[in-house]
């Protein structure tokens, strides 16, 4: 018997194994593309000529290897991938400007980001680093945020307690210990569960690469759970796990707090999802220097260098297929006419309601298998963002390269079942989350651009439900009703920022606004005006559900990238766009990725040597 098991183990693996190190297609990752750093633009437009090249049919490029539908990072990262080996694509925009996520905006001389607040990994000698120097040609300057990097503070302005977070290894742990003695046990265990759950993240890779027989049967087998450790905990709350470490409440939440970066109060958040966010900053947080725009501008160049092209303001009404069902290409709406442009594939970065419920026709969003996709996911929950413009340095408003998570008590899943259960006239009054953090601050180039003034971005949940009624409103004038609901929430969140920051008076503020669920659905076509995509609750971390939500649609030539086919956030778009690429080049470029990065510190160590 145990023979059998052995044999039957040995010959799983090796098929496994084949599939996760196949590599018959062109790699984008062969060699260094790294380029001697020119000197960075801060001229809009000069800025603007790339990031803002609207659509006309002319500029669409002949012969088109690839279109791709959204040019947030899981878009132009993917777009990239397939411009270094030859391939000419288009990627389409619906905004005015290319980057979803990753785009700024001005108002009254401020300038704002949106989605970009810190990202982490990015340590020279990593592959996370080494993928993204490789996807803009080394020109992407990273710096680092001070040391602590999160602040959480927790409680009402009378009993306020902060609590740093510091990175590194070894450091976030001691420094917890310092925080709370006597929970060194809790702590220490903490910190394994999330090493040892983050590390199995390899097998939700391999799900989305295998054969779909493959992948099924590991899930329905339940052998990812003995495979990875990662599936393991899966299936296990966020609120469930850290209860078990410790009776301390605030250490309860410290362990927590993070959760705001995938949108699920603990109780409904995995801990395996978790685990990927406090890993991915144990080394270290990291801002775009000179502003998050800089990505999709040092990206661009390089889809067009291979022939492809980026525009804007060209919304994807419609994805057409030939009569065997095969995508074909995408109609764009230019004015009240379509334009139709045609490649062999098509590539949503639109997300995967928008791609199944708005862009198929209707006897293709009626077949079984996308339904089946469908029934699997829900929307994540809608965002908020403040957006506050001030006069001052960032010495003269106390402000630093650090985030602050603002809790208004440390019983996180009560008072977000309160919040987002409420009506929206209460709900607006007490707010129990705010991430506030400032991108001025952050970015060394700032007081060079814009002198003697600063910027905070704060960051909240609302319920879409609260604003549906004027969404289809003019953008820029809803009417007197929704500016009144929005100065609700903005007045709640200022009492709260002017308490925390003393150095912030109201005759600092120079510009303040707020975007709303229905906000994000116009800029960055969320259907719910979420920000990360498709919920992240328990459910899509289910073996089930990672082996069937792939890269390949069940549509012939029609793929998914970005956040909905991995994971949320700015890596996680990445990784889907890596796990789509994979696909398309029949080869595993995550594993690509790393072979480079070790090429590159190996080489790195021999000219130290010399």
């Amino acid at each position: 018997m145990w023979l059998i098991v052995a044999v039957f183990g040995v010959v799983l693996a090796t098929v496994v194994l084949k599939y996760a190190f196949r590599s018959s297609g062109p790699n984008p990752f062969a060699t260094d593309s790294r380029e001697p750093l020119k000197k960075m633009v801060f001229d809009k437009k000069e800025k603007n000529k790339v990031l803002k090249q609207g659509f006309p049919a002319s500029k669409v490029p002949e012969n088109l290897d690839a279109i791709i539908i959204g040019s947030g990072i899981g878009g132009l990262g993917l777009g990239v991938l397939l411009a270094k080996v030859g391939k000419k694509v288009l990627v389409l925009e619906q905004h005015n400007r290319a980057g979803g996520c990753c785009h700024t905006f001005t108002k009254k001389g401020f300038e704002f980001d949106v989605g970009i607040h810190y990202i982490g990994d990015l340590l020279d000698h990593k592959p996370f680093r080494c993928m993204l120097d490789q996807l803009t040609n080394g020109q992407l300057q990273w710096e680092p945020l001070d040391n602590p990097f999160d602040q959480v503070v927790l409680g009402p302005p009378e009993n306020r307690r902060r609590y740093p977070i510091y990175s590194g290894r070894t450091r976030f742990p001691e420094e917890l210990k310092k925080c709370f003695p006597g929970e060194e046990k809790a702590i220490d265990e903490y910190m394994r569960l999330v090493k040892k759950a983050g590390r199995g993240i390899w097998l939700l890779g391999v799900l989305k690469l295998c054969p779909v027989p493959l992948a099924k049967f590991l899930a329905y087998t339940g052998l990812t759970k003995h495979l990875s450790f990662f599936f393991k905990m899966a299936p296990r709350s966020l609120t469930e796990v850290v209860n078990e470490l410790t009776d301390n409440k605030d250490l309860r939440a410290v362990f927590a707090y993070i959760f705001g970066l995938y949108g699920n109060a603990p109780k409904d958040a995995s801990f395996a999802m978790h685990s990927l966010l406090v890993s991915h900053y144990l080394n270290g947080a990291w801002y775009p220097k000179g502003g998050a725009s800089e990505i999709a501008y040092h990206m661009i160049p390089i889809i067009e260098q291979a022939g492809g092209a980026v525009l804007v303001r060209a919304p994807v009404n419609r994805i057409l297929f030939n009569e065997a069902q095969e995508a074909c290409g995408v109609s764009v709406m230019k004015g009240q006419e379509e334009v139709h442009i045609h490649a062999p594939m098509v590539i949503s970065n639109a997300g995967i309601f928008n791609t199944y419920q708005k862009m198929l026709p209707k006897e293709l969003q009626a077949m079984p298998a996308i339904q089946q996709q469908l029934g699997m996911m829900k929307n994540g929950e809608g965002g908020l963002s403040i957006f506050v413009g001030l006069n001052g340095t960032k010495e003269e408003l106390g402000l630093k390269a650090e985030n602050y998570w603002i809790f208004s008590e440390n019983n996180f899943d009560e008072l977000m079942d309160e919040y987002s259960k409420g009506k929206r006239e209460e709900s607006s009054k007490k707010i129990p989350l705010l991430f506030v953090a400032s991108p001025s601050a952050k970015d060394p180039t700032w007081e060079e651009r814009s002198p003697g003034k600063s910027t905070l971005s704060v960051v909240s949940f609302a319920n879409y439900s609260w604003f549906e009624e004027w969404k289809d409103g003019k953008v820029t004038n809803r009417g007197p009703d929704y500016k009144e609901l929005k100065q609700a929430f903005i007045d709640t969140v200022l009492d709260v920022v002017l308490d925390v920051f003393p150095k912030i008076t109201r005759d600092k503020i120079e510009y303040i606004d707020a975007g709303t669920p229905i906000t994000h659905t116009h800029y960055i076509g969320a259907p719910k005006g979420e920000i990360y995509g498709a919920d992240h609750g328990l459910a899509r971390f289910s073996p089930e559900l990672n082996a069937t939500v792939r890269p390949q649609t069940p549509l012939k030539n029609l793929y998914l990238t970005g956040q909905d086919v991995f994971v949320c956030g700015f890596a996680g778009a990445l990784a889907g766009a890596l796990s789509c690429g994979s696909v398309i080049l029949d080869r595993n470029l995550h594993l690509d990725t790393m072979a480079l990065a070790k090429r590159m510190k190996f080489m790195k160590s021999k000219q130290k040597g010399e």
